[in-house]
């Protein structure tokens, strides 16, 4: 087993691997209640550059079918009036900038693209590798 003594070790192309990624969401429904749900099929990937992190970048395309709740109504209601996947079956994110906060985390802003509206959203994601 062997550790990563440098972050420029990991520069490079990455490919999601949706066997070990998940896409998750957590949402308020009425004054207390929390939906929790995830989108099944996915494509992804990420540039890294562990000497330069703001040179770093991430895209997703999600197939907005693919929501799961594990309520087939609320699934139903998400992917028609919410999502609208007939019309646009794919949400996407594109990176605008990424900047690193500390050791371990960083801080990833971007595009994040919903029934064709473009919002910009700022992210934090945690580096999970083993310490």
């Amino acid at each position: 087993m062997s550790t990563i003594s440098k972050l420029s070790e990991l520069t490079g192309d990455y490919v999601f691997d949706a066997a070990r990624t998940r896409i998750a969401f957590v949402a308020r429904h009425t004054m207390s209640t929390r939906v929790r749900g995830r989108f099944e099929v996915f494509t992804g990937g990420a540039y890294l550059d562990g000497d330069r992190p703001s040179e770093s970048g991430v895209w997703l395309t999600i197939q907005a079918n693919s929501v799961q709740t594990r309520n087939r109504q609320r699934d139903k209601l998400l992917r028609g009036k919410f999502l609208e996947a007939g019309k646009y079956p794919t949400l996407t994110f594109t990176s605008t900038a990424v900047a690193q906060l500390d050791e371990t985390h960083y801080k990833v802003s971007g595009d994040l693209v919903v029934r064709g509206v473009a919002r910009s959203v700022p992210d934090r994601r945690r580096d999970r590798r083993a310490r």
